[in-house]
């Protein structure tokens, strides 16, 4: 056989044998992609705590576990929220007292977690630094005072079990009943939304606060900037659209304080 065919053969083998070679690298990176992929989108993601507005339920560098199907899901489930269209797969609806995490209205990018007190249809307003759901007050306990660092400074902070309607009982942290976020108009939760707050009260940039713009889809929940003249626009959450829950908070895997070490009494704490 002349020394070119021979060559020429060699060629071709080598060219099929990279074809199937780059196939089976594709297959690969495809089936660890959904390994990875898959469960942080349907079943389960972790979330770390990257601010106090959530004390004493959360705090800085607590590691958490979000249920990815409580309530369904949403182009939101995925990475990098894809543009794949609007509404639930298979949605339910969050219960009053639900610690959860979803997209910030505003730019439906950033994760955040507050804790779900309004439904829709609800009148919630802030009076002497108590919440108030329908006109009614709820209970709180008092449990004393304690130190807490604020970016305001060291400040003191009375802390209460505060029951919400439904029987859900927290713990909130109270810097005084006079303070800007502890007085506030009458929000009314439009249908398809719902109205969070941090459980550190006066700490905390929630749903009693301007979100600023947000898209055309979700009209539905935008905010009457003539309720809230506080603070500056876009620093808030606003109404948060039921599309834009990500899931629910049900656990601290771990604890981590940053130049002390971890926290082992909040591991595997349910939440």
């Amino acid at each position: 056989m002349p020394l070119g065919v021979r060559h020429r053969g060699a060629f071709r083998m080598t060219k099929a044998a990279l074809r199937s070679s780059v196939i089976d690298w594709a297959r690969t990176l495809a089936l660890t992609a959904a390994i990875v992929l898959v469960p942080r989108t349907v079943l389960c993601q972790p979330f770390t705590i990257p601010s106090a507005s959530m004390e004493p339920t959360l705090l800085v560098g607590d590691y958490i576990l979000v249920n990815k199907f409580a309530y369904g899901w949403s182009r939101h489930s995925a990475p990098l929220s894809p543009a794949i269209g609007h509404g639930r797969l298979m949605g339910r609806q969050p219960a009053r007292g639900d610690v959860v995490v979803f997209k910030k209205p505003g730019d439906g990018r950033t994760d955040v977690i507050k804790r779900l007190v309004g439904l829709p249809g609800d009148e919630l307003q802030m009076l002497d630094g108590v919440l108030r759901i329908n006109g009614t007050p709820v209970d709180q306990r008092p449990l004393g005072m304690r130190i807490e660092e604020t970016p305001f400074g060291v400040l003191p902070a009375e802390r209460f079990a505060e029951t919400l309607p439904g029987g859900k009982t927290h713990l909130i942290n109270s810097y005084g009943p006079r303070t800007a976020a502890g007085n506030t108009a009458t929000y009314r939760v439009p249908e398809g939304c719902y109205f969070v707050m941090g459980d550190n009260r006066d700490n905390s940039l929630d749903s009693r606060f301007d979100p600023g713009p947000i898209p055309a889809g979700q009209a539905r929940c935008a905010w009457n900037p003539a309720v809230d003249a506080l603070l500056p626009a876009e620093i808030g959450m606003g109404f948060v659209p039921f599309e834009n829950l990500v899931g629910r908070a049900d656990l601290v895997l771990f604890s981590w304080e940053a130049g002390s070490g971890p926290r082992w009494n909040r591991s595997f704490r349910r939440l």
